[in-house]
């Protein structure tokens, strides 16, 4: 909402016997915040919170189950050489990183309630009919389009996310939200492995083509669950009461938070856009978390990288887990910091990406697989902890642009992060086994330049605020 409209809300609600000083309580009360807030933020906190965290892990394990598909012999039932393989995960990132951007766009100006369970369906559906691929060519057209719909969850849900959290509370929810991920990377090979060998072969149907139907299926179920739970934004949504829609979006504009209302002016696409990819302040946070991103690839590669290490068969993929459980642990805390230290969100990021890159520089020194692997624990755990706060970090930031204008910005910046599954796929070939030395170094020089992004931020961001001067129209 611009000045204008907020005085006039304000002086309504001081017209209002019920509703006397509700802006001057919000903004008086940011460190000491009062029951109602309080009480708000839990109510959020238990609608929004349980369920993007589960509408996430469907999501992350839908886009990955294709590996554990190939284990289970999708590879030899549709005659997939290594290079088909490749182009089936390379395919997704593709119209993944297209549809982005016009799906915020889409989001800015629907309800989420509506938007964001409805492509969550579809893209289940998508998943099932994985199972029915009966070549190469089928299965690429449907992982492009599983990459479509499912372009508009993340930076969608990131969205919403700003739209309801003041900037000092979102690192720990996105830490949470984030954590969805961690913990379907540590478990989703052994829910995959129980799929595909307890039902290979019943109905006549092979164990990976089960894992689609009934991940794909449990994906649905999700959807249909959020149409009755996901909520709007804070000015329209039916989940919550009108005084409490209205302290919602107070305390976000005593945030300096830009939130709409229903009938509020909106810019046009093309505007927002301009609007968007015109500020530096865009461009950076796109930079950096494209190099945290191309870094993360590593995550593709955990297994083949224990493996190196001396572990074999099922033991490789068991102390995966170990990795992603300290990865939660570090990634969880470090949500609970930074909303402590809201003003030092880059510091953080840097530092915990400074780790992480002294860990993989150090790793191409030592070839001790016991240190290689403590190393490579704290080298995932650090890159996991800076990601998610990456994403609060850049909605936060984004907070004082007008909706469209962040929808655009947010979408952007995951875009152009998500070039990363394109070419991350080939940063660790085989060749390089063991010891994976041109991998690691990749991985420290990406390391090595967002940290000294995410530390310039740290002063630029705080310096030179974004400010919303723009007219609506």
């Amino acid at each position: 909402m611009d000045t204008t409209k907020a005085t006039e809300e304000a002086r309504t609600w001081a017209e209002e016997p019920p509703k006397v000083g509700l802006m001057d309580a919000v903004a008086d009360n940011v460190a000491d915040r009062s029951e109602e807030e309080k009480a708000l933020v839990r109510k959020i906190d238990y609608t929004l919170m349980p369920i993007i965290w589960v509408m996430y892990l469907f999501s992350y394990a839908d886009r990955t189950n294709i590996g554990n598909a190939k284990i289970a012999g999708m590879n030899d039932d549709l005659h997939l050489s290594s290079t088909d393989y490749s182009m089936a995960l390379v395919i997704f990132f593709i119209s993944y990183v297209i549809f982005e951007i016009p799906s915020n766009m889409i989001l800015a100006k629907t309800r989420p309630s509506m938007y964001i369970p409805g492509i969550m369906l579809l893209w289940g559906v998508v998943t099932c009919s994985m199972a029915s691929a009966k070549d190469y060519s089928h299965l690429l057209a449907i992982r492009f389009l599983l990459g479509v719909l499912e372009a508009g969850f993340a930076p969608g849900i990131m969205l919403i996310l700003s739209c309801w959290y003041r900037k000092g509370e979102q690192a720990k929810r996105f830490a949470i939200f984030y954590s969805a991920a961690v913990l379907s990377g540590a478990f989703g090979g052994i829910v995959a492995g129980a799929i595909t060998g307890s039902l290979d072969g019943a109905h006549g149907i092979r164990g990976w083509r089960w894992l689609f139907i009934v991940e794909g299926a449990g994906t649905i179920g999700c959807a249909i669950i959020a149409f009755f739970i996901l909520p709007d934004y804070p000015s329209n949504s039916k989940r919550f009461t009108e005084r409490e829609r209205q302290l919602a979006v107070a305390r976000l504009q005593a945030d300096n938070v830009v939130t709409d209302s229903e009938d509020a002016p909106t810019l046009g696409h093309m505007k927002a856009i301009r609007m968007s990819l015109s500020d530096w302040r865009t461009w950076m946070l796109a930079c950096a978390y494209l190099l945290l991103a191309a870094a993360n690839t590593m995550t593709y590669f955990y297994p083949t990288l224990v493996a190196g290490l001396g572990y074999s068969g099922q033991m490789a993929q068991y102390m995966v887990v170990p990795i992603y459980s300290v990865g939660f642990v570090i990634t969880l805390a470090t949500g609970v910091l930074n909303d402590r230290i809201p003003k030092y969100r880059g510091a953080v990021i840097a530092s915990w990406l400074g780790v992480s890159c002294l860990c993989a520089v150090v790793v191409c020194a030592v070839y001790n697989f016991t240190a290689r692997y403590v190393l490579l624990v704290f080298l995932a755990s650090g890159n996991l902890a800076a990601n998610a706060q990456s994403l609060a970090y850049s909605s936060s930031t984004c907070a004082p642009m007008p909706q469209e204008v962040r929808a655009v910005s947010l979408a952007f910046i995951n875009a152009l992060a998500n070039l990363s599954g394109i070419y991350g796929a080939y940063i660790f070939p085989a060749k390089d086994a063991p010891k994976y030395i041109p991998g690691f170094v990749t991985v420290a020089c990406c390391l090595a330049g967002a940290v000294a992004i995410y530390g310039s931020a740290q002063v630029l961001f705080r310096k030179y605020p974004w400010k919303n001067n723009s007219v609506r129209g």
